[in-house]
């Protein structure tokens, strides 16, 4: 056997490595992972796309408003031009409580109907004029445009026509109508209470405008800044 031609120093510094990575396995082989109570456990970040999400609350302070400053104008939206009486503004009452209050019904009509007054006149006693409104979408009895339009109607003394179009779907957009009740009179006023994109209006533009009708369409509120 030969001797060992290791240094004396050479020979500890090995002995005493091994003796600290003994020492080391030991320590590791007593550690033990740390019991966690299920309850207290972090919840899975993963998300459940199938799950069923809940409808969020409607935000009432980003709805439309308006303060009912007296601003008639003349707007052009979606190809049809249209008289308003006011505004949509910052400040004011939205127009959810616009459409619950029945006294806002005899309010807008007295307005329209001032407008409607200073435009055309006395033309109005030729019996040549109507009034109509768009067709009823969530509302099977009487909504709060129909309303106004009868009420207009009565204060200028033309013929009022409910349900002159039919809509089949609840959509705004893109909307189509057909013809339900014909009016006899040549011109017609086309009443809706709020024109935002003036798809409505345009709608009905494309119903009566082929059969031979003038039309004036009126606004209550341009719902526009």
């Amino acid at each position: 056997m030969e001797p060992s031609t290791k240094e004396p120093h050479q020979a500890h510094q090995s002995d005493h490595h091994g003796s600290l990575t003994d020492a080391i396995d030991a320590i590791l082989t007593d550690v033990r992972p740390l019991g966690i109570d299920p309850a207290l456990a972090p919840a899975d970040p993963v998300r459940d796309i199938f799950a069923v999400q809940k409808r969020k609350a409607w935000d009432n302070s980003l709805e439309a408003r308006c303060n009912f400053d007296y601003r008639p104008r003349i707007t052009r939206r979606a190809g049809v031009w249209f008289l308003s009486v006011w505004q949509k503004s910052l400040m004011g009452r939205t127009l959810t409580e616009i459409k619950s209050d029945p006294a806002e019904i005899p309010h807008f009509a007295e307005a329209v109907s001032d407008l409607l007054f200073q435009v055309l006149g006395s033309s109005f006693a030729s019996g040549h004029w109507c009034v109509c409104t768009s067709p009823k979408r969530r509302h099977k009895v009487r909504n709060f445009a129909t309303l106004i339009s009868a009420e207009i109607a009565a204060r200028l003394g033309i013929p009022f026509y409910e349900d002159v179009a039919f809509c089949h779907s609840r959509q705004r957009i893109n909307a189509s109508f057909t013809l339900n009740i014909m009016p006899e009179e040549p011109n017609v006023i086309v009443f809706d209470d709020f024109v935002t994109t003036g798809s409505t209006l345009k709608a009905m533009k494309e119903l009566l405008l082929p059969l031979g009708k003038n039309l004036l369409f009126v606004s209550g509120i341009n719902n526009k800044l």
